[in-house]
């Protein structure tokens, strides 16, 4: 679903956000008397939708700049598309700089998990503690890891706004993907959350779900999610089924519908939703049951025969 959010929420002047949904990240316009920048492009998929919200809202000016929060596949989608239609300048986090200059698939997770992205470029790259205007607004940039480790957030201290990226929803968070390949991201994720509750923060511009203002709640509900994943350490594979589930439904909203042994393939041919599934331990196919018959209750797909079809 895409939609203009904050219909009950004031923004600042110039702000704006169009909340899309699952498979693409919600994307932040912010647009002042000579510049527009857009934080975050949406998933390859709904790149044309991407580009046709901001072509309406911009009503004939020009994209000025993008800024990606982090480099998964829902969050860059569109980056390629907008450089084509404006050639904007394009700001990435710096540890990802690299892998964007040789188009390293597997290092920016594309291929890792099964999914897509366009090739784009960059021309500079935000650091923590870099401060960016938009909409006539000083932002400061912080680090974000734990969902992924290169991960940036935004905060706006004069209007106590934070772009969280997918380091805080109002019910939770991102996948901590650096567990699954054996790599520190519980307790990031957790001086994250920390590091959040120290600011004066009255809105949170989520990367997924609506804006929100209760900061306090979502914080518990975050960190108790949080102590739930990690409470096992990894033996019983709490963050790992959690993952694939997430991965498997993100590919369905695609998809719309795929086979079982499709789904086993995604996870033998994927080296990230491979290593989840060796945490856990299970054997593929019967592990795929399993996580199927999850989102099927959840609501999330239907079984008919030998097909899994999205119910979204």
């Amino acid at each position: 679903m895409t939609s203009a959010a904050n219909q009950s929420i004031k923004m600042p002047k110039g702000m704006q956000v169009f909340e899309r949904g699952w498979l693409s990240s919600n994307n932040i316009l912010c647009i002042d008397d000579d510049s527009a920048f857009l934080v975050d492009s949406g998933y390859l998929t709904h790149a044309n939708q991407t580009l046709a919200l901001v072509q309406h809202a911009l009503n004939g000016r020009k994209l000025t700049t993008l800024i990606n929060t982090h480099l998964h596949s829902d969050h860059c989608g569109g980056n390629a598309i907008l450089q084509r239609t404006y050639g904007c300048r394009t700001l990435i986090p710096v540890a990802d700089a690299a892998a964007v200059a040789v188009w390293d698939q597997q290092a920016l997770t594309f291929e890792a998990t099964a999914q897509k992205c366009e090739r784009f470029t960059f021309d500079d790259c935000i650091n923590p503690g870099d401060s960016l205007s938009m909409a006539g607004l000083d932002w400061q940039v912080m680090a974000a890891p734990g969902h992924d480790p290169h991960s940036m957030i935004l905060y706006c201290a004069s209007e106590a706004i934070l772009i969280s990226a997918d380091a805080l929803w109002e019910h939770g968070f991102g996948v901590i993907f650096p567990e699954l390949v054996g790599e520190s991201g519980f307790a990031e994720q957790a001086s994250v959350l920390k590091l959040i509750s120290e600011l004066d923060v009255r809105l949170v511009i989520p990367g997924h779900g609506a804006p929100f203002t209760d900061v306090r709640g979502a914080l518990d509900r975050a960190n108790s999610r949080l102590a739930y994943l990690s409470a096992d350490n990894g033996k019983h594979g709490r963050n790992a089924r959690n993952a694939l589930k997430a991965l498997i439904a993100f590919l369905l909203l695609d998809a719309q519908k795929f086979s079982m042994l499709e789904v086993v393939k995604h996870i033998q041919d994927s080296r990230i939703m491979r290593a989840a599934a060796q945490q856990i331990g299970t054997p593929i196919a019967l592990l795929v049951e399993q996580l199927v018959a999850e989102l099927v209750t959840a609501g999330v797909a239907k079984m008919q025969g030998e097909w899994l079809i999205s119910s979204r």
